[in-house]
């Protein structure tokens, strides 16, 4: 059961606030301790707030309807949320990187350790939680703004417990310039999940084809197909927030009238409607048949057949974003 937008708003709402408090925390612990790793960890929180107000902005923005200005909806903004959240990622992991990088050849000393690490290790569980609600909101949601979220709060987890096993062998042996070193790994290990967070956002602005999701619609047609839907290709799905826009060619006995032709693609709609959920828009042309297809056809009372059937061509990924009519 997909959960409502406004519950996804609320959701976000909260992962703010908490985000919040979990930043005070940290700069809490900076402060009992001078340590680099922690402010570290401490930047990355600031990003996680910022980028989480951001989301929770696009999450109430994509729920707009259509305007004229916008006849795609707002959808797309969720796209450009994670980006943002992405490329401020980043932006962290170059500047504690270049700061750890320069206090390697300064190493300065650090005080209440043991206070500071408590502390920290306490906000980095409380974001693993956090990140696992995150990512299970946003698969149910198919919310790409949740899902870059979530996976960001689980990776700021991860690198805590790292930084916590890395400040407590400080602690152990006195090296202070091991924390500088932790923190320079933790800029590279940011960058690296900035491009990880880039990379879906970039393609999603780009209109680049989901092709698990296509698969996925081609099974469905498939697994549903009726005798007159003889051909389909040119398929192209496009995700708009909550909102999938599907278009395509699909071949009908030239005989239909606009009426029969019309009614065809309403049981397409209900189909696929019933198998992604009232997400689905469609803009489907239809084409009329011609000798070439027959082949294809397996109708048995066509009135104007000029070939003989053969096969009937499955269709599969591959098979429905051609752009041709598919003929043996």
């Amino acid at each position: 059961m997909q959960a409502s937008h406004s519950d996804e708003i609320r959701f976000q709402r909260w992962l703010v606030v908490i985000g919040t408090l979990l930043l005070a925390l940290k700069l809490l612990a900076w402060q009992l301790t001078g340590s680099n790793t922690i402010l570290s960890d401490a930047g990355e929180s600031v990003v996680n707030v910022l980028a989480g107000a951001f989301t929770w902005y696009s999450l109430v923005l994509s729920q707009r309807p259509r305007d004229l200005n916008h006849p795609y909806g707002h959808g797309k903004v969720e796209f450009l949320a994670a980006g943002v959240e992405g490329a401020l990622l980043g932006l962290a992991g170059l500047i504690i990187g270049g700061k750890s990088l320069y206090n390697l050849w300064s190493p300065q000393p650090l005080q209440s350790l043991d206070l500071g690490l408590a502390i920290t290790a306490a906000a980095g569980l409380a974001n693993y939680i956090l990140g696992s609600l995150a990512l299970r909101k946003g698969k149910i949601a198919n919310s790409l703004p949740l899902l870059a979220g979530g996976r960001h709060l689980q990776t700021d987890a991860w690198s805590t417990l790292a930084m916590v096993l890395g400040l407590g062998l400080v602690l152990l042996t006195n090296w202070f310039w091991l924390d500088s070193l932790v923190a320079a790994g933790f800029g590279v290990f940011l960058m690296y999940t900035s491009y990880r967070i880039l990379q879906p956002s970039v393609a999603g602005m780009m209109d680049e084809a989901d092709e698990a999701l296509i698969k996925r619609f081609a099974v469905v047609l498939q697994a549903q197909r009726r005798p007159d839907w003889i051909d389909f290709h040119n398929l192209r799905l496009i995700k708009y927030g909550r909102m999938l826009h599907v278009d395509g060619h699909m071949t009908l006995p030239c005989y239909y009238d606009v009426q029969q032709a019309h009614d065809e693609i309403q049981l397409v709609d209900a189909l696929v409607a019933s198998e992604f959920g009232q997400r689905v828009e469609f803009f489907i042309h239809v084409d009329p048949c011609l000798p070439s297809s027959c082949s294809l056809c397996v109708q048995t009372d066509c009135p104007v057949r000029s070939q003989l059937f053969e096969r009937q061509l499955e269709w599969t990924l591959p098979l429905l974003m051609e752009n041709r009519k598919h003929k043996l």
